[in-house]
């Protein structure tokens, strides 16, 4: 049988389907329900019909996951792609899921070679991404409800404000706790304050006397009874609700670091950090560009879909390059992070980026810069199944030798030349910066 070619156009209630064969003749036209039913009578026609390739407005999700289960290849296309397309098949400005679905059909059959077919991640990187995404989720409803907790502050108890410098920390929600209000507070001293800091086995550095001036600083709102007992309840509500959100947290960080370290590649991108607690950025890393060496097969498709690339445009004698916005969010920040974090320990990274300011870069276009040098450097290693290992890092060894020079033998350790490159940096960028002040 002749290879045939399908469009879905998905929704949350029912999806539309469109087979052509492969003369673009309508094959099939029908809609299934997402449920069990009709998911599985979708999967098993399409099977059953030969399908040899489906495309879908979407990367990932249950349908597409029972859809590589059910052995079907898929081409994921982005919305803005398929609306791009629309009208090479109308004249009118007419929209419908069944057009939708014509139009993902005959890009399947038509420009297949273009777009590249999804291939499944295996469990252990599918888990990993379910929990850096949840734990990323509430994150941001920490932050969210963070920022509810001080603007409440804000507006009749601004003095507790002053005392700590994060607004998560547990410090911070401790003392809330006891002293929600500034009538709880009525009482509080040095001594007490003293007594609370030692409790709490605060670390911050601040004497309580400091602290109590702070409070006392502040300006106090005239609110009555009534509003302060209930704006007292709301601050104990949102200190309650962030600490849990912070357990939670911690509860999948935990979990992320066991899963990272026994997943097959782990140690790729473990190592390409300093500080253990990187761990985080790490598993994102993982997370989002998984283990199918199929999904970038080159380096610049890699820092294409991380952001990392500049989309240049070009037309007569202007060229310009701006800032790309079509890639994947989360892959992009984990670049970002980094690239940010090893341009203050790697000797290489801190070049990279000193040029990069040297030449009028804002700090997230330098960074931007070195982080799609980091995306060829990941992508080798990944594609080799290789741990980073700064000795085979050709580019930090030529920077080496250029910025130390050394009689010919073998190229010294990265911590030992860490200070060196750095100190060479920082007084490249010192000299840059008194030429353009003279």
């Amino acid at each position: 049988m002749a290879c045939r070619y399908a469009g879905i156009d998905w929704a949350s209630e029912e999806h539309e389907v469109l087979v052509a064969d492969e003369a673009g003749a309508e094959v099939l036209s029908a809609t299934y329900g997402h449920d069990e039913k009709g998911v599985s009578a979708l999967c098993r026609m399409l099977v059953r019909m030969e399908v040899g390739l489906v495309a879908i407005e979407r990367p990932d999700g249950l349908l597409v996951e029972r859809l590589l289960d059910a052995g079907l290849r898929v081409l994921a296309l982005h919305p803005n792609k398929v609306a791009a397309a629309r009208d090479r098949f109308r004249a009118a400005r007419g929209k419908s899921d069944r057009f939708d679905a014509f139009v993902l059909c005959e890009l399947a059959r038509t420009d297949h070679h273009r777009f590249r077919v999804l291939e499944p991640d295996s469990d252990q990187t599918k888990a990993i991404r379910a929990l850096t995404r949840a734990r990323e989720d509430l994150v941001q409803a920490r932050t969210g409800l963070v920022n509810q907790l001080r603007a409440e502050l804000e507006r009749f108890w601004p003095g507790a404000l002053r005392l700590f410098s994060h607004m998560d920390a547990e410090i911070l929600l401790a003392f809330l706790e006891r002293y929600p209000s500034p009538a709880d507070a009525h009482g509080l001293g040095v001594a007490r304050m003293h007594a609370f800091l030692k409790r709490e086995r605060y670390s911050g550095g601040q004497h309580p006397t400091a602290l109590m001036a702070k409070l006392r600083s502040a300006p106090r709102a005239r609110v009555g009874a009534l509003e302060l007992a209930a704006r007292r309840r709301l601050v104990l509500g949102f200190v309650a609700m962030i600490r849990t959100l912070n357990a939670q947290i911690k509860d999948l960080e935990r979990e992320i670091r066991t899963q990272v370290r026994a997943h097959p590649d782990g140690q790729i991108f473990l190592s390409l950090f300093k500080s253990p607690a990187s761990v985080i950025t790490a598993a994102e890393l993982l997370a989002e560009i998984g283990d199918c060496r199929e999904g970038y097969p080159t380096r610049d498709a890699l820092a294409a879909d991380a952001g990392q690339a500049a989309v240049a445009k070009e037309s007569g004698k202007s060229k310009t390059a701006s800032f790309r916005r079509a890639c994947n969010k989360r892959l992009r920040v984990a670049f970002c992070r980094l690239a940010d974090s090893s341009r203050h320990w790697h000797p290489w990274a801190q070049d990279l980026y000193a040029q990069a300011r040297q030449r009028g870069h804002e700090h997230p276009r330098a960074v931007r810069t070195l982080g799609r040098a980091w995306c060829r450097v990941v992508w080798q290693c990944w594609r080799n199944h290789t741990p980073y290992d700064p000795a085979q890092h050709r580019a930090l060894k030529r920077h080496i030798t250029v910025t130390i020079p050394s009689s010919s033998g073998p190229v010294p350790d990265l911590a030992a030349t860490q200070r060196m490159a750095g100190t060479a940096v920082t007084q490249r960028a010192a000299r840059t910066g008194r030429a353009r002040r003279a």
